[in-house]
């Protein structure tokens, strides 16, 4: 469906330059060199992700800008400005010195979204360690997964979670150190290789002179999924920073004075690119919630803190828009200047919704863990068709692939959404999977395996994955993860994992089963395998439904044909079979 486009608000508001007002025209003069020289480098040469959004201020009046504020989920409330910041970060970095920690080892967090989890990212990337911050709901075998595969060295979490940790520290050989974060002092005993954050940072010095690291030197590493194997690290340098600083400016309009919220927690990367790096590169102000969702709680955190910028996701959107308009009408929105989303496709309806509601339309953009930083959006300069990702990012040149990625196709041509290699931000890697990575490029194009066309406009339009990986809540789930937790369950021969549609998620799992002998299908035995799987992923990655079968479809080679099993499911054509196991 077709939908007339929003039109743009009154130029003189936004932050770019009154002569670059057109898109073509900003599109023409950007060059990522300028955006080199706007940040500060380090002394004698070098770049630093934590010396750009932070210590670089400290030279500056924004010192004593307030940087975080911090609402708890017990209703604490506390601010940090860019100098507080500086302190305890550099604290932190010389307790990672004081454990021998150097650069280029990994340090992870595996935490929930309280001020020293901020501190601990940032102050390791002082001290030239490679970061990996891990998502709080993590069950298990994930956090097994990603911290085996890392090789880490040093781990910080929490008490509620650090149990976890325990049931797998068989596993993992290289770590050494387990950082254990107190702030509501619980009572709690140290256990095996563990230390106390607090008593390490009473002791530790104010002042740290930033590890020297290089633009290509390894800054962070996020974990995402695929349809074989385990997850994989895309890791990133620390030029990448030019693009968190370019993009949080140009696509979220940042302006000096806004207070600014990023919804989404950094064990994923958007809480880390647009919830760290982006916001305090450009020294802005903005607000931290521990808290999870909740449509009152959100609005009462815009409200109280006077939100100007918000960047959220469309699950989100979409769950504030169940929640219902007499929710909206209780608080005092009128703060909010500008809404953005990102995480998976906006439909056009929750555009249209938050026109009506909020007064504002969220300006929807796409990328990917292993982009780094936005790629294609939905700018304040120019309009909004709903249901676009929007044009290509100032830097970035983005295009439609034929079937063999060779060929570029017209506009309205459905094909593979491609960009050219050599933004700043791309991934250098997945990490011990180099032959993996260059399977991703072909000649001088990344293939983000995303299916996509693009307008005559010049507006790129999103159509669905190349492969079986499902976006659940904005959060790439691969079934090959949720399989291979679902066969380790005694009752389990085979499983298969399918993304289904949900009106809220846009996708939910859908597990389909073939049990071994000697047991038999029941609704008992379904809730039995759910609390399995829930006890080893993610809450996000556990299968929503259940179906038993006999068997599972399968090629003669024997792989499990998960396209069948979707296309059975949604009463799609089920394509070519001949290879379909007799």
């Amino acid at each position: 469906m077709n939908y007339e486009p929003i039109k743009k608000p009154d130029i003189g508001t936004l932050s770019v330059k009154p002569n670059l007002s057109d898109y073509k025209k900003l599109r023409q003069d950007f060059r990522w060199e300028d955006i080199r020289r706007e940040l500060d480098g380090l002394k004698g040469g070098g770049l630093n992700i934590a010396h750009e959004v932070i210590d670089r201020h400290i030279k500056t009046a924004l010192k004593d800008k307030t940087a975080l504020l911090w609402e708890g989920k017990e209703g604490e409330s506390e601010k940090y400005t860019f100098n507080d910041l500086y302190k305890l970060t550099n604290r932190f970095a010389n307790v990672l010195g004081g454990l021998g920690v150097k650069k280029g080892e990994r340090v992870f967090t595996y935490m929930d979204r309280t001020p020293e989890l901020y501190v601990c990212l940032i102050g390791a990337l002082k001290a030239g360690a490679v970061v990996g911050p891990l998502f709080s709901a993590f069950g298990p075998d994930a956090v097994k997964d990603r911290l085996k595969d890392s090789k880490a060295k040093v781990l910080v979490t929490i008490p509620r979670l650090v149990k976890t940790v325990h049931e797998i520290l068989g596993d993992l050989p290289d770590l050494e150190k387990i950082i254990i974060v107190n702030r509501r002092k619980r009572p709690y005993e140290l256990k095996a290789l563990e230390i106390k954050y607090e008593e390490l940072m009473d002791v530790a010095l104010d002042a740290f002179e930033t590890v020297k690291t290089t633009n290509e030197d390894f800054a962070i590493m996020h974990y995402t999924s695929g349809t074989t194997g385990k997850p994989k690290g895309a890791a990133h340098v620390h030029q990448a920073v030019m693009g968190h600083y370019a993009t949080a400016r140009y696509v979220l309009d940042l302006h000096p004075d806004d207070i600014y919220w990023c919804t989404a927690d950094p064990g994923w990367v958007t809480g880390t690119s647009y919830g760290i790096f982006g916001p305090w590169s450009n020294g802005i102000s903005q607000v931290v919630y521990e808290g999870g969702f909740s449509a009152n709680h959100w609005y009462s955190v815009i409200e109280k803190y006077k939100v100007t910028v918000w960047y959220t996701a469309p699950t989100a959107i979409r769950m504030l828009m169940k929640a219902g308009e007499s929710v909206v009408q209780k608080y005092n929105l009128k703060s909010l200047r500008y809404i953005c989303s990102v995480g998976e496709p906006l439909n056009p309806e929750a555009v249209l919704w938050s026109l009506r509601v909020l007064g504002l339309s969220f300006h929807d953009n796409w990328w990917q863990t292993e982009t780094g930083c936005i790629q294609i959006a939905n700018y304040p300069v120019q309009d909004i068709k709903p249901g676009s990702m929007g044009r290509p990012f100032l830097g970035v040149t983005a295009a439609i692939l034929d079937e063999n990625c060779e060929k570029e196709m017209p506009p309205g041509k459905e094909g593979n959404l491609a960009l050219k290699s050599g933004w700043p931000s791309m991934f250098r890697t997945y990490w011990n999977k180099e032959e993996l990575y260059k399977s991703r490029f072909k000649g001088q194009w990344y293939i983000t395996g995303d299916r996509a066309r693009m307008d005559e406009d010049g507006y790129f339009w999103f159509v669905g994955r190349a492969d079986d990986v499902i976006n659940t809540a904005g959060h790439l789930v691969g079934p090959f993860e949720v399989e291979s937790a679902l066969i380790e369950h005694p009752a389990v021969a085979e499983a298969g994992a399918i993304g289904i549609p949900d009106p809220i998620a846009m996708e939910v799992i859908k597990a389909f089963v073939s049990l071994k002998d000697g047991y038999t299908p029941s609704e008992e035995l379904k809730r039995d395998i759910k609390n399995f799987a829930r006890k080893k992923l993610a809450a996000l990655a556990c299968p929503r439904e259940i179906e038993f079968l006999p068997g599972l479809p399968k090629t003669r080679s024997g792989k499990i044909m998960r396209r069948l099993l979707k296309a059975r499911e949604l009463g799609l054509p089920e394509g070519d079979t001949s290879t379909l196991e007799d």
